[in-house]
């Protein structure tokens, strides 16, 4: 594995070990010991997926403390782009955002620490995610802040929106309980 830092401190892209042969593709999306080595969380109690039409965007999502959590994200079919927001007060990065597209294809992953809202929009046919979180769900905590309130450039002209995700407060409005 190949695990990259990205220009928010924590946040990290991942390439995995990718085999391929006549019978198609074997790849290793989680090895504890190279997340060890570079002090990354090992333990994830819950893992999901989902799948979304072109257009669709997702987010921006986090859980609140105390149900805050690690998340690692990776695309199994098509292609998104994935942004990630720094919500840690005392943060050089704080409200700037990261974005990176993931593929299938390519195979690579995002590592993503607590206190950053997440979110993607699909940019192929469709794409299915896969996340694996270090805390189990809690939909007392499950919140987020609107999706076009951290200057992110979504590429999708025909946005496919939930009525949820166009309800959360903006970023400029967003009380954080997160600390670096």
């Amino acid at each position: 594995m190949k695990i990259i830092s990205t220009k928010l401190s924590g946040c990290y892209e991942i390439f995995p070990i990718i085999r391929k042969d006549l019978r198609g593709v074997f790849v290793k999306t989680f090895h504890a010991p190279t997340f060890k080595k570079f002090g990354l969380n090992t333990i994830f109690k819950e893992e999901y997926y989902s799948t979304s039409c072109k257009n669709v965007i997702r987010g921006l999502h986090f859980q609140s403390p105390p149900h805050d959590h690690v998340k690692l994200g990776y695309c199994i079919s098509g292609i998104i782009k994935d942004v990630v927001v720094d919500l840690r007060l005392g943060s050089p990065t704080y409200g700037k955002h990261l974005s990176i597209n993931l593929s299938s294809e390519i195979g690579n992953m995002i590592y993503i620490p607590k206190g950053m809202a997440h979110g993607f929009c699909v940019l192929s046919k469709t794409a299915t995610i896969v996340y694996k979180t270090s805390t189990v769900y809690n939909p007392n905590k499950d919140t987020g802040i609107k999706w076009n309130s951290a200057k992110i450039s979504w590429p999708n002209k025909n946005k496919i929106i939930s009525e949820r995700d166009k309800s959360f407060s903006t970023l400029k409005e967003f009380n954080s309980p997160f600390k670096f």
